[in-house]
């Protein structure tokens, strides 16, 4: 029962972490069209959301496989509410 804050801060930084990277990648596609040079943009997003997001779930981890698995579960949540806001409308 101890574990229970730890847990959801993991949850609660891997949402976060989501968030940034998903928000990131949502950022990056917007500005593709008007970017001079859109390769080095989409190529300089994807390497900096990869770097911070696998550092922070280096630091949530802590050496704590069940902190990690409970991080990557808020990173995909994150992802979830994220494509459910900004995907396209669902068919009735």
């Amino acid at each position: 029962m101890s574990e229970l804050p730890g847990y959801v801060l993991a949850l609660v930084a891997g949402a976060a972490l989501g968030v940034f990277y998903f928000g990131g990648l949502w950022w990056t596609t917007q500005r593709l069209v008007i970017a001079s040079n859109p390769a080095l943009l989409a190529f300089a997003s994807f390497v900096v959301r990869t770097v911070v997001t696998l550092a922070g779930f280096y630091l949530v981890a802590g050496g704590h496989w069940v902190r990690l698995v409970v991080c990557l579960a808020g990173f995909l949540l994150a992802r979830t509410v994220l494509v459910r806001r900004w995907g396209p409308p669902r068919a009735l």
